[in-house]
Formats: C-alpha cells, structure tokens, sequence
C-alpha cells in the first residue's frame, strides 16, 4: 500500500505532466506526497567567470538564483496538491546529484513509492548526457513509476 509518496521534479514541462499525474494518483490512494527537486553545485569555472567580469561573491549569488528557482517550481507543487486535497511536504537539495538526492530523501522518509519524468532520450544522447531516472533505478529498491 502507498501512503506516502516522493514526487521529483525540475519543473520542466515532462516533469509538471509527471507531477499532475502522481499528485493523481496520490489523491486516489489517500497518500501525502513529497515534492523534491535538487540543484547542482555550482562550477568553479563558471564562478570564476563570474569572479573576472566583476560579480563580487558570485556563488552566493548563484545559491540564491537557485533557492528562488527551487522555491518556485516547488509553490507549484504545493498548489497543485492543495487543488487537489493531497497533503504535500517540500525539498530543496542544493549542491547534490538529483538522483542521489531523490534516493536519500525517499530513504529519509520512508517513502513508498517515488515519481519523476524520463526525458525519453535514446541511444547516444542517453550515453552522454545520462539519465537521473536509470540512476535512480539502479540507487533505489523502492517502487518507482517513471511518466514519459
């Protein structure tokens, strides 16, 4: 039985489809959700960049960028689940691996079941760029139900 659920998200257009349907399916089973999305750590090269053209502490500056942009995918979360009258918790992780993060938090909380999109890439681009959902997979004995 399902009674808690993780739901990850980028807030991407895949990943709000993914978050509509397991806010869904939560409502169904009677299940409380949370909403998680993580931020990469900032580059040294990038903040270096940044440091050179003048930015004054630009990874502070970056950490905020990403806490609003977090904050802001995870209000969306939060109202859609309110619409619905499923009871919703939230999670930034800042500066981890997404995958890693998604595992660790569903372990924390004892979650049942986690949700999150597959951005469908095939082939070459899977083995490039690589895939938080197979990671996931391969980091997780829980339930995971991938929307595509």
């Amino acid at each position: 039985m399902v009674t808690h659920m993780l739901i990850a998200t980028d807030g991407s257009e895949l990943s709000e489809k993914a978050v509509d349907h397991g806010l869904d399916l939560a409502k169904r089973l009677g299940a409380r959700v949370t909403a998680f999305t993580a931020t990469e750590r900032w580059s040294v090269l990038d903040m270096a960049q940044k440091a050179r053209t003048g930015a004054t502490n630009p990874i502070a500056e970056y950490e905020q960028m990403a806490a609003d942009h977090a904050a802001a995918i995870l209000a969306k979360v939060v109202a859609k689940a309110s619409l619905a009258g499923v009871p919703c918790e939230t999670v930034h992780c800042a500066g981890k691996n997404a995958a890693e993060g998604i595992v660790e938090e569903a372990d924390t909380r004892d979650c049942d079941m986690i949700v999150m999109a597959s951005h469908g890439r095939r082939g070459l681009d899977r083995m490039i760029i690589g895939s938080q959902t197979l990671r996931v997979l391969a980091l997780t004995t829980r339930a995971v139900l991938v929307y595509r």
